[in-house]
């Protein structure tokens, strides 16, 4: 899951939990809300863990050798 996704997510989610006042028979939005929330912040999280060990941020030094 990328950063764009995750963000799409917690934006469904709030837009879930904080913004809609509706009543479905047999469906708890606010519930199926905070469930995309969680996920979203969780995938944000692992996205920018994982950000560093797949070449988006170089924490090393580059060593050239030039005898040649």
């Amino acid at each position: 899951m990328g950063i764009g996704l995750s963000l799409l997510l917690v934006a469904a989610g709030a837009i879930l939990i904080w913004a809609v006042n509706v009543t479905v028979s047999g469906v708890d939005l606010t519930t199926v809300g905070w469930i995309l929330f969680i996920v979203g912040i969780a995938g944000a999280l692992l996205s920018a863990i994982f950000w560093s060990s797949w070449g988006g941020v170089h924490r090393g030094e580059t060593v050239v050798d030039d005898r040649y």
